[in-house]
């Protein structure tokens, strides 16, 4: 006895737009299994949602909601960004952000696996696929949380393309409360600078040690034309990272800078008054991997005479406290999926085939 009726399939063809006798097979197959019948419609090819669902999603918008001490961020995937900007899409997206919020998920296989509405996820995004007119994923999501003492931000770019989450460990509830505003101004700057990292000490050695070899190369060929031109030539680094120099590394160059003030006849009463700056230079010059990708190191875009670490320790000194930034999430649409790209005879070719 088929353990579906009537009902299921008129829901199935809803959901996938397929045929009523293949929903009937598909049932059939699946033994009423609504998931096992959208996929064995998927694995056939037929119906609209099933072809649809095989389609690379990589346009799409970037949800967030911060409420309290936690945050969320969800990637929800379209083929064209023209159905990212309708309302049916934007809809969707609130729906599921709320959703990540409500239960706290962390994982985009974790909310794909979950139940939503008295259905399972699968079924639910199915039946959006249908309505919108295009293949949906749900490709990536994160969460934050945290106590009294975080405080928590986000922002999302005007074209909903690339959102941020962050959040700030303080010294109190206080301070917390009080660093709000100034830590969304951060969440835009991660938003437009692109830091892939929070800081220098979350690099694994061998990234930095191959990232140093590639950049001193392309340095030393890039010099060798500018010697052709008769330009000046560019500094050649030893260093990329501040992981690179150790406490022994900045004693040498230390020494190193002091033998340059002798050398200028620099009398050595003023030499530490002197030092600091130059080292700081030193720094400068050989931690530009830092500077490139880790969020505390990066030039503040709204203040670039401070790093984003250093402008968040005066704001908090400011507010009579302390605070540290702990982690953040920043996502945008369409990193890393490759989308293949055909020319339209190609295309023609294969819908007269």
């Amino acid at each position: 006895m088929a353990n579906f009726g009537p009902a299921d399939i008129k829901k199935l063809r809803e959901m996938t737009d397929a045929g009523m006798m293949d929903c009937k097979k598909a049932l059939t197959e699946a033994d009423g299994n609504m998931d096992k019948a959208v996929e064995w419609l998927r694995d056939k090819g037929l119906g609209a949602a099933a072809k649809k669902a095989s389609k690379v999603a990589a346009e799409g918008s970037i949800g967030i909601k911060v409420e309290g001490h936690k945050a969320v961020i969800v990637e929800l995937n379209s083929q064209t960004d023209f159905v990212a900007q309708n309302d049916k899409f934007k809809a969707v997206l609130n729906e599921i952000v709320n959703h990540v919020f409500t239960n706290d998920f962390t994982d985009a296989d974790v909310v794909n696996a979950s139940a939503i509405n008295g259905q399972p996820f699968a079924e639910y995004l199915s039946l959006q696929i249908a309505t919108i007119g295009e293949n949906l994923v749900v490709r990536r999501t994160g969460a934050i949380m945290g106590d009294e003492t975080t405080a928590v931000s986000g922002y999302v770019h005007a074209n909903k393309q690339v959102g941020v989450i962050i959040a700030l460990k303080c010294d109190s509830a206080k301070t917390a409360e009080t660093m709000t505003a100034p830590l969304r101004d951060v969440a835009m700057h991660a938003a437009a600078m692109k830091p892939t990292t929070l800081s220098y000490k979350d690099f694994d050695a061998s990234y930095v040690a191959d990232e140093t070899a590639g950049r001193i190369i392309k340095i030393e060929k890039e010099n060798e034309e500018l010697q052709r031109l008769g330009k000046t030539l560019k500094n050649v680094p030893l260093f990329i990272s501040m992981a690179q120099l150790t406490d022994e590394v900045l004693g040498k160059v230390k020494s190193m800078l002091q033998d340059e003030l002798k050398a200028e006849g620099k009398p050595e009463s003023i030499w530490e008054r002197i030092l600091p700056g130059k080292l700081a230079r030193y720094i400068s010059d050989n931690t530009t991997l830092d500077q490139e990708q880790c969020l505390l190191d990066q030039k503040f875009v709204m203040d670039d005479s401070k790093t984003v670490a250093e402008y968040i320790q005066g704001k908090a000194k400011d507010a009579g406290g302390t605070a540290q930034i702990i982690s953040f999430i920043r996502l945008e649409v369409g990193e890393g999926i490759e989308v293949a790209q055909e020319d339209f005879a190609s295309e023609v070719a294969k819908q007269m085939a």
